[in-house]
């Protein structure tokens, strides 16, 4: 068996009994445990029942076939750390809803992935535990905060890995990976069980190696959860159903003025992100610059609005429910002090701090008020926009992948790998990030398609046109075969 298959390409050797369910099982499990030292990408590496049938089950769309959850993702009776110290022997009492869905449809997990504390960072350096490294370039990040998930599917570890998106925790990961990785429209997929960071923005959504295996994972997790107040009540959603090799016609894009003249982008990534551009052209779509004015505040609101929220969420993990606690001899106030200090890393603190500054009493309307105006500025912006074009395109990131420490004594600098990523987050705006080249040190590159809300359809059928007239996706890192 040959490593990085498709689950579209699994399914077709399992369906003609090329390759056996266990032999698959085995085979990504022996991959996990062989490359673990080499990338760290998972933090636990669960030893898996195989099934009693050796038929393969045409009507679950992804039976026996093996994947990662990021380590927020609560699965019943394993450990969900977050990859924090103050999770570290917590165990999910519950399947979150995505991993029942999963489960349904037929999936094997293999494990845990390894990821930034609680989802903060973006890079995969801020894990309690340890670095993931990406497997273009093991001297290089991944990105973050899905950095396990994104590192073990770019490895051909597992074929697909779900993540979390806040501010681009799939999207960056995927680019810096070469990677398909997707935001959905805010409340398509459920949170029920998703240890939560910014409530307002989080969202799970899969990571794959192509566009194909990404719509049918975005297809096993839609669907309204009565257990998430958050989720839209719409029907399940079969995105595969509708791609096709050719471009769908009558279609304009709109090219992001601020991607192609911001002094921040890295040119190679600039005139990679200029080739796509006329590509698309080639493809028959028609192109249109647009000018987004609050884009440029889009980093800021979230820095705000993020860092409120993570206050108020995290402020449950104080010893006195989950977790680790601290010695509580000296009383509670001391315990839920030295708890928090203990469990918790340096960007956690960090964002923290600024949260309950910015919520505070004589912040709140300065700071928290504003940038949620700011918000709904954004949002209509965006709207106005799709009204001139049908899906907006921009590099995913301003930099290719960086060196492991470069940035970590620089967060704002980090912070700025999210600009075209945080925007659409902030309004609930759908995104998909796709693989557009490499650079001249043989990194990927990504750009991504951002649509109006519940445009996913229409995203997967342009970035799946665009996918099979390029052989971006069929390029792998080496030393893993």
């Amino acid at each position: 068996m040959k490593p990085f298959l498709t689950i579209k390409e699994l399914k077709k050797k399992l369906i003609k009994k090329e390759l056996s369910i266990k032999e698959v099982i085995k085979f990504y499990t022996d991959r996990l445990k062989k490359f673990e030292k080499k990338l760290q990408s998972t933090l636990e590496i669960f030893e898996v029942e195989l099934p009693n049938t050796e038929t393969y089950d045409q009507n679950k769309a992804l039976f026996s076939i093996p994947g990662l959850l990021k380590d927020n993702i609560c699965q019943k009776g394993k450990i969900v750390s977050c990859g924090s110290k103050i999770l570290a022997n917590y165990k999910a009492p519950y399947d979150a809803t995505v991993v029942q869905q999963l489960k349904e449809q037929g999936a094997i997990i293999l494990g845990r992935a390894n990821m930034d504390e609680f989802a903060m960072g973006s890079s995969g350096e801020y894990s309690a535990y340890k670095i993931t490294l990406n497997p273009w370039n093991t001297n290089l990040v991944p990105g973050g905060s899905s950095a396990g998930s994104a590192a073990a599917v770019a490895a051909g570890l597992v074929p697909w890995a779900l993540g979390s998106e806040t501010g681009g925790s799939v999207r960056q990961p995927a680019a810096f990976c070469g990677l398909v990785g997707l935001y959905p429209t805010y409340g398509t997929n459920s949170r029920y069980g998703l240890v939560a960071f910014t409530s307002s923005t989080d969202q799970i959504a899969p990571l794959t190696k192509t566009v194909y295996d990404n719509a049918l994972i975005s297809t096993v997790l839609s669907g309204n959860d009565p257990k998430d107040t958050t989720s839209l009540f719409r029907k399940k959603v079969d995105y595969t159903k509708n791609l096709s090799k050719k471009f769908p016609q009558n279609l304009t894009l709109g090219v992001i003025q601020d991607s192609i003249e911001s002094e921040g982008v890295d040119d190679q990534i600039k005139q990679t992100f200029k080739n796509a551009i006329d590509h698309l052209e080639k493809l028959g779509a028609k192109i249109k610059y647009i000018n987004l004015p609050d884009l440029k505040y889009g980093i800021s609101i979230y820095f705000i609005i993020s860092r409120a929220e993570a206050a108020s969420n995290l402020s449950r993990f104080d010893g006195s429910l989950y977790g680790m606690r601290v010695d509580q001899s000296k009383g509670l106030k001391e315990m839920y002090i030295n708890t928090r200090h203990d469990g918790f890393g340096i960007e956690v603190k960090r964002r923290l701090l600024m949260g309950n500054y910015v919520l505070s009493a004589s912040h709140k309307e300065a700071f928290y008020n504003k940038a949620d105006h700011i918000r709904a500025m954004l949002r209509a912006e965006f709207e106005d926009a799709f009204t001139q074009v049908d899906l907006l395109v921009s590099p995913t990131t301003p930099t290719l992948p960086f060196q492991i420490g470069k940035m970590c004594q620089d967060p704002l600098a980090m912070y700025m790998a999210d600009y075209f990523t945080v925007p659409n987050c902030i309004t609930g705006n759908p995104a998909l990030s796709i693989p557009c080249g490499f650079s001249k040190e043989n990194l990927p590159i990504g750009f991504q398609f951002i649509g109006p809300r519940l445009s996913e359809e229409l995203i997967y059928q342009v970035a799946y046109a665009y996918e099979q007239s390029t052989d971006y996706h069929l390029k792998h890192p080496v030393g893993f075969e």
